[in-house]
């Protein structure tokens, strides 16, 4: 019998207060392994007010003392995080070195968030006038919350949690309803640090639960991860209703290969980049573009290392990649496909028939390459979000700048090249907010923000490091004289 889960409110485990609830599925297996509540806004209703109350005290604990339980979050993380992997493989369907992936980019962006209490310091400029003084202090906002995606069930949260909370803010997570699982089980473990009641809350649910956390009025800010669709919704309607918004939304990322690039460092890096987490994940490579006579043998190498990946269950040591998320999605993803060769691609590598044994109910794509894509085409224009790379060739760097710049994403784009003069063109007059040169997934650092451009991006301020303290405070200035003749009077 599977479980059911329960949101997390005001320090306790609580029944949800919708009556539906919707089955977890096991992508590798195809098979139920646990109920999570389609949520409601009442449950958010119960979430909100209990995270409001516990700010009131929360906002007036000295940072030093906040940051005390991040360092235990971090411990907790650090002894459970074979048990959270092994979780989020089973119901994510990425490989379990992908998941313990996850948990080490979490707990870098706690032990950055440690840091609050320097992060946090302002301006401060003494006798502006003859004996004014004028300095700038950060205080936080209130309740915040995430809507976090099934692609990162660990990682994502900690982009924004941690600075939230170090910052004075409470917090609600709102897990994705396909991997609830893997963050219910950090909420268990996350009661042994003892926050205090109401600071860190847990609602489950999808569109009714996000709609009314972007349309309650006690909470002003609101951290997003998806596509580009449902991101554009969640911007649109959080700051139609007076919040502070940061929204990732899809993306198209291209990984431009020159002519002297170390071919085979580039081919594994490439492979990785695109096949990894399924192509899952918001920094895989999409699109590989050639320039000049770098086509022909890299294109030949990399269809020869994307055959050798083995894909399978997740939780074998031996496999490279694991499933598609959903039934729906492997579906969605083999139309793409079909349409790419209808468009006039050629079939360079078919992962469509593969068959994984003992899992043959399991949602499994293997990789698939497609060449001579046309960028007219709808294949070329769509995000894909699966195991799918696209091979183009053009003559020169400009040329392939410009078809980077013309795509509607600017999540990320990366160039491998043994030039500096052509790598830093290519940094500099590439429109896309994350950058990797001779690096095939351009994933910042937590002590860097998480950028991204044009339609993979809606806000202003992103997520880790110091964006995330900027987003999670709010500014106030003050201006104060002190006249010597009136502390004589007292």
């Amino acid at each position: 019998m599977s479980t059911t889960l329960k949101n997390y409110i005001n320090g306790q485990w609580t029944r949800s207060k919708s009556v539906t609830l919707l089955e977890v599925i096991n992508p590798a297996t195809g098979q139920s392994i646990a109920k999570v509540p389609a949520g409601c806004s009442n449950d958010v209703q119960d979430a909100a007010e209990a995270a409001h109350e516990a700010w009131q005290a929360w906002r007036n604990t000295p940072a030093t003392q906040r940051v005390q339980y991040l360092f235990k979050m971090k411990q907790v993380l650090e002894a459970n995080a074979d048990e959270i992997a092994q979780i989020c493989t089973k119901e994510s369907g990425k490989t379990y070195a992908e998941s313990k992936g996850e948990m080490i980019r979490a707990i870098e962006n706690i032990e950055v968030a440690c840091g609050i209490p320097t992060l946090m310091q302002s301006l401060f400029s003494e006798d502006i006038a003859t004996g004014v003084d004028e300095f700038v202090i950060r205080q936080p906002l209130g309740v915040g919350a995430c809507i976090s995606p099934f692609n990162f069930p660990i990682m994502i949260p900690f982009w924004f949690m941690p600075y939230a909370i170090a910052c004075g803010n409470t917090y609600i997570v709102k897990p994705s309803e396909k991997v609830p699982m893997t963050m219910t089980r950090i909420f268990e473990l996350l009661e042994g640090i003892n926050l205090p009641k109401g600071v860190l809350n847990m609602v489950h649910g999808g569109k009714e639960s996000v709609d009314a956390i972007l349309k309650h009025p006690i909470i002003p800010a609101i951290s997003f991860v998806g596509s580009t669709a449902v991101a554009k919704h969640v911007y649109q309607t959080g700051t139609a209703n007076g919040k502070r918004v940061q929204a990732q939304g899809g993306a198209k990322n291209a990984i431009v290969v020159m002519p002297d690039a170390d071919e085979e460092t580039t081919v594994k890096i490439i492979v990785d980049s695109a096949f990894g987490c399924a192509g899952q994940r918001c920094l895989a490579a999409s699109v590989v573009v050639t320039v000049g006579e770098a086509s022909e043998k890299i294109t030949e190498k990399i269809i020869r290392l994307a055959q050798s990946k083995k894909t399978g269950y997740g939780m074998s040591h031996e496999v490279d990649m694991g499933p598609v998320i959903t039934l729906e999605s492997k579906e969605r993803i083999l139309k793409l496909i079909q349409t790419g060769i209808d468009e006039g691609a050629k079939l360079l590598l078919d992962g469509r028939a593969v068959k994984v044994t003992g899992f043959e109910d399991g949602y499994f794509i293997g990789p698939t390459i497609l060449g001579d894509v046309n960028v007219e085409s709808h294949v070329y224009k769509t995000e894909i979000f699966g195991p799918v790379l696209t091979i183009i060739n053009v003559n020169t760097l400009e040329a392939a700048i410009e078809l980077i710049n013309k795509n509607r994403y600017g999540n990320s784009a990366c160039i491998f090249t043994r030039s500096g003069s052509a790598a830093r063109k290519f940094r500099h007059d590439t429109l896309a907010g994350n950058i990797g040169v001779n690096i095939g997934v351009a994933a910042p650092m937590a002590f860097f923000p998480f950028s991204g451009w044009k339609e993979s991006f809606f806000g202003d301020l992103h997520g880790q490091s110091s964006h995330a303290v900027e987003f999670y405070t709010q500014t106030k200035v003050v201006i104060e004289r002190w006249n010597e003749e009136w502390s004589r009077k007292f």
